[in-house]
């Protein structure tokens, strides 16, 4: 099991989320994505990406703007 980060902040929709899929190919089963946003959709996008991908979230939070998940692939 690998864990990969991905720093998206500063980009605005749907940026974020066309990064993670642009992970996603790279990943393996198991493997964690640990990804931080300040898009202010950033939550909405990404629990309907990991919808749409069937991938797990493991937990999303949100502090002062700022998001932050795992993604479990």
């Amino acid at each position: 099991m690998d864990v990969q980060r991905l720093d998206a902040r500063g980009l605005t929709c749907p940026q974020p989320t066309l990064k993670i899929s642009a992970l996603s190919v790279r990943m393996k089963p198991g493997d964690i994505l640990e990804a931080f946003a300040d898009c202010p959709t950033f939550e909405k996008d990404v629990r309907d990406w990991c919808s749409r991908a069937k991938k797990n979230l493991l937990w999303i939070r949100e502090e002062r703007g700022m998001f932050s998940c795992q993604i479990q692939f």
